[in-house]
């Protein structure tokens, strides 16, 4: 059977590759989802202040209640902290030459031209030996007033030994001398700055506390046996022990983070291209198997059995796909590298987030692609395999009407399961709400596109009326040829109908959420001025010294964190992770408007907490309640709930005190201070005395809180735009493949219409209103597919039924596919015509 399968596919090569096209495209994308789920496990990026340590000891980097199995963890939001006194009883640990402690917090120097930027990163001086970094110049710190910097940052700020210099730290902002300056060669992502052990730890404001502990080795010790024996020793104490890459987790914020979120999204990607690209392969397969129709007749009619062209069938598929799938899993690396730069250039991974390259995403992706292909090619020869011999060469000309019992009734089960999830938004109040949009979109028009050859049937119908009318030649022939091959049609417009549908899903269902945080921040906030950082987070005093500003009447932090939680279904434990705001109870009435209140939000003080009423539904909390609760940095609280609110989806599920939240978050600094004047404050005069709080802020009106609240919103959205881009260009691949093979078979048509007298202009025009049909029919359902959907979206999250976004994105979907529709099918047809109607009418369909 391979042996007949490979002389088959020597003489119709070009029957095949829009098959191989299809396979190699998807399985590069599954692959490259591959790849960035294995990078998220394991890769990262490689410690540098830490690059001495063999071992890193810090607080652990993921979330794991009791119950919450291994996969279903989450990390931190916020790095944690971890005892001091652990120090001394990982030096006792045999190998270890030395454990230093290292506390971490923002620092910015402030020049003559104002903040330096990117901002600093403050240590106590100890600790840099782990890097480790030497002086180049002058000497270590030895009181509390100096200060040494690193090279590069020596070189921003135009200082030197000897030179005083301005610095704000979460603590305070005041002058220093530096006294030297350091150098490491592999410190590359942060600029260093180390005070004397005494004011780094005063200056780090967490009493008992520092952000890790760095272990020197001997020099006879291994690393991972160092570690095994630092984590018996700590075993108890709820830390987490690292080396290689993961030292980097500990030292940088952002990779942890990054890890995960990589995971998350290829994750969710992946299963969404898996999805297309077995719809993608069975339309193909299926298209390419029923322009063969007269080949298989005519072995059924020299008794070959049904199982036999099967076998042929899913022989030629596997020789195929198991090309196509081998050349697409290595084309992942490619993919996953562009995604990598992609994400990286959104803000969402480091740029320097090192992809883990192994051989297990391509293995499995070339047998998902393989797989998918051999079930597309089972499902497209059951109906050429049950050709009966006697009907095989009049079955051969005639296409077969109507739909299997089996498809039609998936078609519709699809199509329910679509609308089913599309309601989800009207029951669900969670910025998830938006991807369900999407997913459900796709699940309809994969549901439609099952249904095709019925509902294009019905469709050509209506509109091919008017065709004869616009061209009595072309229009005529145009028309009885799209009601004599529906099955043909549909093949041609599903593609482009699922292009349309998905494009459209995916872009209005994000700017229809972002447009409604938008609207439910512009209401809700208040504030007559916002106080930013130039540089990053703002020292709380920046809220006390605001108050004290006269015309001020009130003045409130607000700390942006993130808060898990848990659910129980049964036996499983699921965790939760969700938005936190931190304020000042007292502060917040009008600053902010939470929408309607129960409760009373001033009593937000001390461990105290306020939730949605949606959250506190789904808790089952009353006022007074306590709120079982991981903060960001994985502490386990349980605050008493003393208010609920409505507007959460600006502000989060969680709102906690002010003071609370920055305990539990990085830096212990603000997101920004928002300030309501008095009725009678002049407002120029007050933004003057609230720019000099400090020099490194900035005094805006509302709407700067409103970009800081959409800043997480707009990552979502690129994010989605870039991820799903690359399906969609798959997507498009094969709509042109579809449209190219469904118009290069037409070739023997073609020739049998000139003979009979219509001229190539003639066929011409026909192919073009054909494809103007195509591509027409495919934008009309392409739309109102996600249309449903979409309209959900918009009354769940704002009772508006109109989606919102750019009307011009929508068109250019539109003319794209139209376009897309008339050059794959005109190209074709001009070469088919390029060959004489005699010499075609000759040629072997």
């Amino acid at each position: 059977m391979l042996s007949l399968s490979w002389n088959t596919m020597r003489t119709r090569l070009s029957g095949f590759v829009g098959a191989f096209l299809a396979v190699l495209c998807g399985t590069a994308i599954v692959a490259a989802c591959g790849v960035l789920i294995e990078s998220g496990l394991r890769a990262g990026v490689p410690p540098q202040r830490y690059a001495a340590a063999a071992v890193v000891v810090g607080g652990p980097q993921s979330v794991r209640p009791e119950g919450v199995d291994i996969l279903g963890g989450l990390p931190a939001a916020e790095q944690p902290t971890i005892d001091a006194g652990l120090a001394t009883r990982v030096a006792a640990v045999p190998g270890v030459r030395a454990a230093i402690n290292e506390v971490d917090f923002p620092a910015t120097l402030i020049t003559e031209s104002g903040p330096t930027k990117p901002q600093a990163r403050a240590h106590n001086w100890s600790a840099a030996a782990l890097a480790p970094f030497t002086l180049t110049a002058g000497e270590a710190p030895n009181g509390p007033d100096q200060v040494v910097l690193d090279a590069d940052l020596a070189a921003k700020a135009g200082a030197a030994p000897g030179h005083q210099i301005q610095i704000e730290t979460p603590s305070s902002t005041r002058e220093y001398r530096v006294v030297g300056v350091v150098s490491a060669p592999g410190v590359t992502r942060q600029s260093a700055l180390y005070f004397t052990d005494d004011q780094a730890t005063a200056l780090y404001g967490r009493p008992g506390q520092v952000h890790a502990i760095g272990v020197l080795a001997d020099d006879s010790t291994q690393a991972d046996d160092l570690a095994e024996r630092v984590e018996q020793a700590l075993k108890d104490d709820h830390v987490e022990v690292t080396t290689g890459t993961d030292r980097s987790t500990v030292e940088f914020s952002d990779v942890s983070q990054a890890r995960a979120v990589l995971m998350a999204i290829a994750g969710s990607f992946g299963g969404v291209a898996l999805l297309v690209m077995v719809f993608v392969v069975s339309s193909t397969l299926a298209l390419s198997v029923t322009q063969r129709r007269r080949e298989f007749a005519l072995l059924r009619a020299i008794a070959a059995t049904p199982r036999q062209i099967r076998a042929l069938i899913g022989a030629e598929t596997l020789l195929v796909s198991g090309v196509a799938a081998a050349l697409g899993g290595l084309g992942g690396f490619l993919v996953a590298g562009w995604l990598r730069d992609a994400f990286a250039e959104i803000g969402i991974v480091p740029s320097d987030f090192e992809l883990a390259l192994g051989p297990i995403p391509v293995v499995a992706a070339l047998l998902l692609g393989v797989g998918a292909a051999r079930f597309a090619a089972y499902v497209a020869g059951r109906g050429p395999s049950k050709i009966s011999p006697v009907e095989a060469l009049s079955e051969a000309v005639i296409e077969r009407r109507g739909l299997g019992r089996v498809r039609t009734t998936a078609g519709f089960v699809v199509t329910a399961a679509g609308f089913g999830v599309a309601t989800l938004p009207l029951f669900l109040d969670t910025p998830l709400v938006a991807a369900f949009s999407a997913m459900a979109a796709l699940v309809i028009v994969i549901g439609v596109g099952l249904l095709g050859p019925t509902l294009v049937g019905a469709a050509i119908r209506l509109v091919t009326g008017p065709l004869s009318r616009i061209a009595p030649v072309g229009g005529y022939l145009a028309a009885a040829n799209s009601r004599a091959n529906t099955r043909r049609l549909a093949a041609a417009i599903t593609p482009v109908m699922l292009a349309v549908g998905f494009a459209v899903a995916q872009v209005f269902s994000q700017t229809t959420h972002a447009d409604a945080v938008r609207q439910q921040t512009s209401a809700g906030t208040l504030a007559d001025h916002v106080i930013v950082s130039q540089s990053g987070g703002l020292p709380p005093a920046v809220a006390d010294a605001a108050r004290q500003v006269p015309g001020v009447a009130s003045a409130s932090s607000v700390v942006r964190t993130q808060v898990f939680t848990t659910t129980t279904m049964g036996d499983k434990v699921d965790l939760e992770q969700g938005s936190a705001l931190g304020l000042d109870g007292d502060q917040v009435r009008g600053n902010l408007d939470l929408g309607t209140v129960t409760g009373d939000l001033a009593a937000l003080t001390g461990d105290t907490v306020a939730l949605s009423e949606n959250q506190a539904d789904w808790m089952d909390k009353q006022i007074g309640d306590p709120v079982p609760l991981h903060f960001g940095d994985g502490r386990v609280g349980s605050p008493r709930l003393v208010a609920t609110y409505t507007h959460n989806l600006a502000f989060g599920d969680f709102v906690f005190p002010a003071a609370l939240a920055r305990a539990h978050t990085t830096d212990a600094v603000d997101s920004s201070v928002l300030v309501r004047l008095e009725p009678d404050a002049d407002p120029t005069v007050v933004t003057v005395a609230l720019r000099a709080l400090s020099p490194t802020v900035t005094v805006g009106d509302r709407g700067a809180l409103k970009a800081a609240d959409t800043t997480a919103q707009e990552q979502g959205f690129w994010v989605n735009l870039v991820a799903f881009g690359v399906i969609l260009g798959y997507i498009v691949i094969a709509v042109g493949n579809t449209l190219v093979m469904t118009t290069a078979q037409r070739g023997r048509e073609f020739a049998m219409m000139r003979m009979v007298g219509t001229t190539r202009r003639q066929v011409r025009r026909m192919m073009w209103l054909e494809a103007g049909l195509t591509g027409g029919i495919a934008a009309v359902i392409g739309t109102l597919i996600p249309a449903v959907p979409l309209v959900l979206l918009g009354i769940g999250l704002a009772g508006d039924p109109i989606p919102s976004g750019p009307f011009p994105a929508y068109l250019a979907i539109v003319a794209g596919a139209v376009l897309l529709a008339l050059v794959a099918t005109v190209i074709p047809t001009r070469l088919a015509l390029r060959v004489g109607p005699v010499t075609a009418i000759n040629l072997r369909d």
